[in-house]
């Protein structure tokens, strides 16, 4: 593949906020699109959903940032053009793209609909493009992206409660399918209650299921009950409580991405339960042998989804009226939102106004 270019210029003239270094500050910053290819959708952002890894990528937390950085992969909007050969999408469509927009498309993964999984996936901002330059993403003006990785935002969600569905709502909604953690009448366990825990708890109840929320904020009791819909609530440091829930679950959907123990979670899971993490913690979790074993226990992984699971996941919430709770804020609050976004001071996803307040 080419090595990065930043300076190739495309033809279509684009804005958006970037960052430009590790201090992860995002100004305004010209920049440049390609044309709408013949299997392309072009479309005008209308909002983009604030992810806590796009935190990450401004401030280079990982080491593999590449400034300028755009951020954003809960972008949707209303198509403006379509390419000669694209054939699912026509100028007015409500759309969104998610974390990908694009695969090799013939490897095992991507022939199973799992292009989350391709080893040759380009990421919606920070990744090498196929012509060399770098994605930027949606924290700009409008996408151009191949149909194949575009979804349809149905008619009934509202496009700011639906943006963050792109990555926070499929990041739940596939484990839970995976893992067969979608049986009315099982009982499932949430850890964490922020824009992924509180897609877990909307997606759990409407497939029927028990759902305890696990939190080290007893204060957030009375939200995930009344508001969201729990069926229970675990203060995780409450020795008693924890023990009290032993055994009771049949698996646990693992939102935390700060660094936290995995052992209690596996005695609150019966035998054969899973523990399922997708949230990314920098340091490694510790895993002993014993707890696992003894109870034929599964700890797994899940990351997004494959675009086929994505658009099922959009219809399904549609069907069961699902979005995220947001708030949603001007371009120009941005850093403002990154900051509190640190303090886990949203409920639960910042929303980004980008069409009535992003202009060149």
């Amino acid at each position: 593949m080419a090595p990065v270019d930043h300076e190739k210029e495309h033809p279509v003239a684009a804005y958006g906020y970037a960052a430009r270094d590790t201090s992860g500050h995002l100004s305004p910053f010209k920049f440049s699109r390609r044309a709408t290819g013949e299997r392309d959708v072009t479309f005008k952002i209308t909002y983009c959903g604030i992810c806590h890894s796009d935190l990450h990528l401004m401030k280079n937390d990982w080491g593999n940032s590449s400034y300028p950085v755009i951020p954003g992969h809960e972008l949707v909007g209303i198509v403006t053009e379509v390419g000669s050969k694209v054939t699912k999408y026509k100028v007015g469509d409500r759309v969104g793209v998610g974390c990908l927009v694009q695969s090799c498309r013939s490897c095992a993964n991507c022939e199973d609909n799992l292009e989350n999984y391709c080893p040759r996936k380009i990421f919606t901002y920070g990744s090498n493009n196929l012509d060399g330059t770098i994605t930027y993403g949606g924290y700009s003006n409008f996408m151009v992206c191949d149909e194949h990785f575009i979804v349809r935002i149905p008619i009934n969600l509202p496009l700011d409660g639906a943006a963050p569905l792109l990555c926070a709502g499929i990041t739940v909604y596939s484990p839970l399918k995976y893992y067969g953690l979608d049986k009315p009448g099982m009982h499932v366990g949430v850890v964490g209650l922020g824009g992924l825990g509180h897609m877990a708890v909307k997606f759990a109840k409407a497939m029927g299921l028990k759902v305890t929320v696990i939190s080290t904020s007893p204060n957030k009791k009375v939200e995930a009950i009344e508001r969201l819909g729990a069926d229970a609530f675990l203060v995780s440091h409450d020795t008693e409580q924890m023990r009290a829930a032993k055994g009771t679950m049949d698996g646990i959907i693992d939102t935390v991405s700060a660094a936290h123990a995995v052992i209690p979670l596996l005695a609150l899971v019966k035998t054969n339960g899973k523990v399922v993490l997708v949230g990314l913690p920098e340091k490694p979790l510790e895993l002993p042998a014993f707890p696992v074993i003894m109870g034929r226990k599964l700890v797994g992984g899940s990351c997004i989804g494959g675009i086929k699971e994505t658009q099922e996941m959009f219809d399904f919430a549609a069907k069961h009226n699902i979005t995220a709770n947001v708030e949603v804020i001007p371009i120009d609050y941005v850093n403002t939102a990154m900051e509190r976004l640190l303090k886990s001071d949203v409920k639960y996803r910042f929303v980004i106004d980008i069409a009535n307040t992003l202009k060149p």
